[in-house]
């Protein structure tokens, strides 16, 4: 059965394609990584909604006529002060496009200011000065390609940061084929920091290594095909000698699997866990945004393995790349309305409740086929099976 989006509407349309425009631009400018095309109409419709800042009505009903930013703070976190939907902060920070990173730029201990003039608000960056009426501070712009030092984030990056190299989907079962524990000192049945671990398999010159449990397929929630291999990370090891294969006294062969020593553990560990090497650190500074096309999908699992989960917490997405998924989505959590008895109706009459929107994700990984959000908000549990759409 095909259903209307509960947002259609000819001027939420119209907010969302402004804000859609800004944060296009915002993209561009902020990250060469993201490669987003802007379009010269899109270039100049940001910089006026940028400039203008947003109708009053898209204002959070209590919002502040001033906040002080505290150790902490992110972007998110402030504009959901001010807002209604915080990841339209690009307006609300009444951005053109040479300073778009200025939000980036700002600081604990500055005070921010709401302007409203002529139905609109804008959010000015001042600093108190020795008792003075504050000045507003005009930012110089800069871009960064790494962390921002003391400058505020996004998003709470401490969240999502143990999961950026930790969270894996592979497009094939390939983990079969990856080098394997065959065997623990004194048959331990599961392993602590510091204890050996004996591997077998195709090692490189890397010395530090993930370790991670058999990968589970991911399926559809809807079509039940495949969508890639989600492998559960465990913890690290490194990698000390090297395997060999010798021969005895007997002349028969001998092999001798390589020695790791386990350096962390996040969930148990033990023989026929599968080691990867471990990837460079990867940091980018996120710009959150609506999508540039509709996207809908499901949640698939939820990380690391779970029946339900809330705000903070990772879930795994039916949407990848290939469906047009990008880093920085804001996207919006749905749950399907339930089938309940008219108890008012004698004869018992089934009806299917509305859907209900529950929250708000982040997307911060994107794989081929599949993607990981943080959960920004959910009023309900979020199971796997819920929907999620364009704001």
């Amino acid at each position: 059965m095909t259903r209307s989006h509960p947002l259609a509407h000819p001027v939420r349309g119209a907010l969302l394609e402004a804000a859609v425009a800004a944060a296009l631009a915002l993209a561009a400018v902020a990250a060469q990584a993201a490669n987003y095309p802007v379009t010269a109409e899109q270039a100049s419709t940001a910089q006026q909604v940028a400039q203008a800042g947003v109708p009053l009505s898209e204002l959070a009903p209590n919002a502040p006529d001033t906040h002080t930013v505290k150790p902490g703070d992110t972007l998110w976190d402030i504009s959901k002060l001010f807002l209604k939907s915080p990841w339209r902060w690009p307006e609300l920070w009444g951005m053109n496009l040479e300073q778009i990173r200025n939000p980036h730029l700002i600081f604990p201990g500055q005070v921010l200011s709401l302007e409203k003039k002529d139905g609109r608000a804008r959010l000015l960056v001042g600093q108190p000065i020795g008792g003075a009426p504050e000045v507003t501070v005009r930012l110089s712009p800069r871009v960064r390609a790494g962390a921002l030092g003391g400058a505020l984030s996004s998003i709470p990056l401490n969240l999502i940061e143990p999961f950026l190299n930790e969270a894996v989907i592979h497009e094939t079962d390939e983990l079969l084929l990856a080098p394997r524990i065959v065997a623990t000192t004194e048959d331990q049945v599961l392993m602590s920091p510091g204890n050996l671990a004996y591997v077998r398999g195709d090692l490189g010159q890397e010395r530090q290594y993930r370790l991670f449990r058999e990968a589970r397929p991911m399926l559809d929630p809807t079509s039940n095909e495949v969508l890639g291999f989600e492998s559960t990370y465990l913890g690290t090891a490194e990698y000390l000698r090297p395997g060999e294969v010798r021969t005895a006294a007997d002349g028969k062969s001998e092999i001798i699997p390589a020695t790791f020593v386990v350096t962390a553990v996040r969930q148990e560990v033990g023989v026929g866990d599968r080691l990867a090497p471990v990837p460079p650190r990867q940091f980018t500074n996120y710009v959150p945004h609506a999508p540039q096309a509709p996207i809908a999908g499901q949640i698939v699992s939820i990380y690391p393995e779970g029946l339900t989960a809330g705000k903070n917490q990772i879930v795994a997405l039916s949407r990848g790349a290939v469906d047009g998924m990008e880093l920085g989505a804001v996207l919006e959590l749905w749950r399907d309305g339930r089938t309940v008895a008219d108890r008012t109706d004698s004869s018992r009459t089934q009806v299917r409740l509305p859907n209900e929107r529950n929250g708000t994700l982040f997307v911060f990984r994107v794989f081929k086929r599949m993607s990981y959000a943080l959960i920004m908000s959910a009023s309900q549990p979020v199971r796997p099976g819920d929907r999620f759409a364009q704001p």
